[in-house]
């Protein structure tokens, strides 16, 4: 009896055993799809895992276009360098996954989306296992966590999220808890939630009056600080103190003192006209006595005297590190945009990349109290300026941006193979609109820009990935030569040099004290003669 029913199962399960063990004659392992399955049912790609077949499909619904005619695309669009046999898979899953992330960004609030939170950690999944061989080979790990490079390859296409320079540090300030070695679904669950969040609050934040000082054309508001009572801003000029509201913007500095229930005239604090500024961390206190290490200093030549702006917290200087971070970031934007010489889309562009990179900063700054070290700069422009060869970070962005057009059209847009188009278009200024911030004059640039990913390209490295490797590189000489500084410290030549300067004074004034005896001793002999 129980040998019938064995052989009634084996005969029910035949067609099932048959597509698991079939073979395409490339000998490569294909799945068979049902014959009773729909039309619209997603086509298997052979060339892909099991996994990244199901990334595929997701996204193909999201884009409307069959998994079929995505791989005609690919195909037919992409040179024959990045369709090779062992890097066809994971090429594909990128084209994919592009197309698909800038068809979410066009949304509003994408960012609130959760099919789109989960959809974007898949594709990085699906970027490291993208085909049979990596899928049999690799140990899949059970939690299903992200990597390093697959992150760096798949963030990056949505701007708002990642930018190019500093996503491997942004990968180790999501990572720092668990080692920096793995990426896990909830840590980017929260980091993307955060952003989102403080993107709404920071549209919210109300403009200076408008009776006082009006915003530029192309101004917007990245931050403000002091409107809560237990955490005060104080300006301090000479030995005058007065608490208030700072403003960020991607041009200036403004702040309001606070009157009787209400804000007084705002003061503005250029950053965007050279006029020598200098901003640094100094010491406040009360009637200009410098004794708390919590403030910001602010100089300038349209200002007789320094303005500082004290930021008071019980433990610590987090608020006063973070502002000097965010206002550095955009004098530094601003240096770069002269020194390039940088007009209309290309200078927008440029401070667009700014102003996302704040916004990021932000947003890891609250889910996880993360704080960046110079090297780990979560800032594009701070970040290039500390590296020991930030330079060519920045003269290889410079050459990205040149390539921006200045103004576009439909027709013209969609004649651009997708490479020329990714170079073609303002990535960070486009990133910035769907965002819902108004950019005033930056909206007439974007006329006519249907698709970009960011300064990614299917299968290719971009040069700015490249210059920003070698200075993570250059980090290790850089360290090792302070390293030899602190030795050299370490044993006494720094102190001797230091007590030589002491010396130095003791010998004057042991010299000053002969002479005063010398002339007191000519003095008594003067007298008793």
């Amino acid at each position: 009896m129980n040998v019938k029913k064995l052989e009634n199962f084996v005969k029910s399960q035949q067609n099932s055993f048959k597509s698991l063990f079939q073979r395409k004659q490339s000998g490569s392992f294909a799945l068979v799809v049902d014959e009773d399955s729909k039309p619209e049912s997603p086509k298997i790609i052979p060339q892909l895992s099991p996994f990244a077949n199901s990334v595929v499909a997701r996204c193909s619904k999201v884009l409307g276009i069959s998994t079929h005619e995505l791989q005609h695309r690919f195909d037919i669009e992409l040179p024959e360098s990045v369709k090779q046999l062992f890097t066809y898979a994971r090429n594909f899953v990128e084209f994919v996954s592009y197309q698909t992330i800038d068809v979410f960004t066009t949304q509003p609030d994408f960012l609130t989306d959760k099919e789109f939170r989960r959809l974007t950690y898949d594709m990085m999944l699906a970027w490291e296992t993208p085909c049979i061989e990596f899928h049999l080979e690799e140990k899949v790990d059970d939690a299903k966590t992200v990597g390093r490079e697959a992150f760096a390859r798949i963030a990056p296409a949505c701007v708002a999220i990642a930018d190019i320079i500093t996503v491997h540090n942004l990968f180790d300030a999501l990572t720092s808890s668990t080692s920096g070695l793995k990426l896990h679904f909830l840590i980017y669950d929260k980091y993307l939630h955060t952003l989102d969040k403080n993107i709404k609050a920071t549209k919210l934040i109300p403009k200076p009056s408008t009776n006082n000082v009006e915003l530029d054309d192309g101004e917007i508001i990245l931050d403000a600080d002091g409107t809560i009572p237990t955490q005060p801003v104080l300006q301090h000029i000479g030995i005058s103190a007065w608490p208030g509201r700072l403003i960020l913007t991607n041009y200036a500095i403004y702040f309001e003192s606070l009157g009787v229930a209400l804000y007084e005239k705002a003061t503005r604090y250029d950053l965007a006209t050279d006029m020598k500024q200098v901003i640094k961390p100094d010491l406040t206190g009360p009637l200009g006595a410098r004794v708390f290490d919590k403030a910001v200093m602010y100089k300038s030549i349209a200002n007789s005297d320094p303005v500082y702006f004290e930021f008071p917290e019980f433990k610590g200087n987090s608020r006063r590190d973070y502002w000097l971070d965010v206002c550095l970031e955009i004098l530094h934007a601003h240096r770069f945009i002269r020194r390039s010489n940088l007009k209309e889309v290309q200078e927008l562009d440029i401070l667009a990349r700014a102003s996302l990179g704040i916004l990021r900063y932000h947003a890891i700054r609250e889910a996880f109290s993360f704080f960046a070290s110079q090297y780990k700069s979560l800032l594009v422009f701070s970040l290039a300026e500390s590296l020991p060869k930030g330079d060519k970070i920045l003269h290889t962005l410079l050459s990205r941006i040149t390539l921006h057009n200045t103004s576009f059209n439909s027709d013209e847009c969609s004649k651009l193979s997708p490479t020329k188009r990714s170079a073609s278009s303002p990535p960070a200024l486009l990133a910035l609109s769907r965002l819902g911030f108004t950019l005033s004059k930056g909206e007439s640039y974007l006329e006519g820009v249907k698709a970009v990913v960011g300064d990614l390209i299917v299968g290719e490295i971009n040069p700015l990935e490249v210059v920003v490797k070698q200075s993570m590189q250059a980090i290790g000489k850089a360290e090792a030569a302070q390293a030899t500084v602190d030795k050299v410290k370490v044993e006494g030549i720094d102190t001797n040099i230091a007590v030589m300067k002491v010396s130095k004074g003791y010998f004057t004034f042991l010299s000053y004290q002969k002479s005063l005896i010398k002339v007191h001793v000519h003095k008594v002999k003067k007298k008793k003669s």
